[in-house]
């Protein structure tokens, strides 16, 4: 199966995605990770102001097959939360780098450290054979 890996995105090996928008980054979950969970139908996301430290959970996310924690990307301040996630968990799997994204964060730089589009389609090559 094909799955979607932007360009202009920076992945994690826990399949999370960072875009980096000035000096801050949104977070969601890869479509590699979407369609591994199935249909999502509950998501936690922590508050705006929220620290995180790069590795560490930051919520959980729940579908139909399992319950899946979410791993920080990167560390800093979580400055927004895409509260509609909470009404309306689809755009997770329907539109996972638009409308799912999860966290807005600013940044500790730490964003260099996660791997280009052609390293996570090679990485998630792997692990799916």
């Amino acid at each position: 199966m094909s799955f979607t890996t932007p360009d202009n995105l920076r992945y994690s090996k826990s399949h999370e995605w960072v875009r980096v928008e000035g000096d801050e980054v949104v977070i969601g979950i890869t479509d590699y990770a979407q369609d591994a969970l199935g249909d999502v139908v509950y998501i936690e996301l922590p508050q705006a102001g929220t620290s995180l430290t790069a590795g560490a959970t930051f919520g959980v996310v729940e579908s139909v097959k399992a319950s899946s924690d979410l791993y920080a990307p990167v560390g800093g301040e979580i400055v927004a939360v895409n509260a509609a996630l909470e009404a309306d968990q689809s755009a997770i799997n329907g539109e996972p780098y638009a409308g799912g994204w999860m966290l807005r964060i600013k940044a500790d730089g730490s964003e260099d450290d996660l791997m280009d589009a052609a390293a996570y389609a090679a990485f998630v090559d792997s692990i799916a054979h």
